[in-house]
């Protein structure tokens, strides 16, 4: 079997899981580890993205190198491709990745914003994180969050938030299992 067979397998098994994931801990009301899905789910699209950004020999050796569980490293170099390098590449296609991100980044790390049953965690983000969030969920999931919504508003939306991701990264993976290359505005 490829090594890119195994990585699309892991990918595909992975997505599922987070759905399946998600309707679980939406039932049982855990808000916080649905972020941490949907970021899971964000950071599997995002590797996606990178990969089909570069040439075809390139593509193999990291993805050679995802499924013998080691770092991807720069080409020419023994640095690591950084996640914040995949975020920002993938920002500017997408436009609301770093911001899904960032706000997941803070559920998987131990923050302020675990305290979300007693403290709102969106009136601890900057004006402008909690502004785009917002705006993303009323654009792409017809949420009608207001301004003034609060991080409970926002929870019923993130099934299907992961959803989108879900079907965004399966559509990359197909690209990607074509043997498409794209250049970072077909994307």
């Amino acid at each position: 079997m490829s090594s890119l067979s195994i990585f699309l397998r892991q990918v595909r098994s992975r997505s599922r899981e987070h759905l399946q994931a998600m309707q679980l801990l939406a039932q049982a009301r855990l808000a916080g580890q649905m972020v941490s899905v949907l970021r899971q789910e964000l950071d599997s699209m995002v590797r996606v993205i990178y990969l089909l950004t570069r040439n075809l020999e390139r593509r193999e050796l990291l993805i050679e190198a995802s499924v013998k569980g080691e770092k991807w490293l720069q080409e020419n170099s023994r640095a690591t491709v950084t996640d914040r390098e995949m975020v920002d590449l993938s920002q500017s296609l997408q436009g609301w990745t770093q911001s899904v991100y960032k706000f997941g980044c803070a559920f998987i790390h131990l923050s302020g914003l675990h305290d979300y049953n007693d403290r709102d965690p969106l009136v601890q983000l900057p004006r402008q994180e909690r502004h785009d969030i917002l705006a993303h969920c009323r654009h792409y999931h017809g949420g009608s969050l207001t301004d003034d919504a609060s991080f409970e508003d926002l929870v019923p939306f993130f099934p299907r938030v992961l959803e989108k991701i879900a079907n965004n990264l399966e559509s990359y993976l197909v690209a990607l299992e074509n043997g498409e290359v794209c250049s970072a505005a077909e994307v």
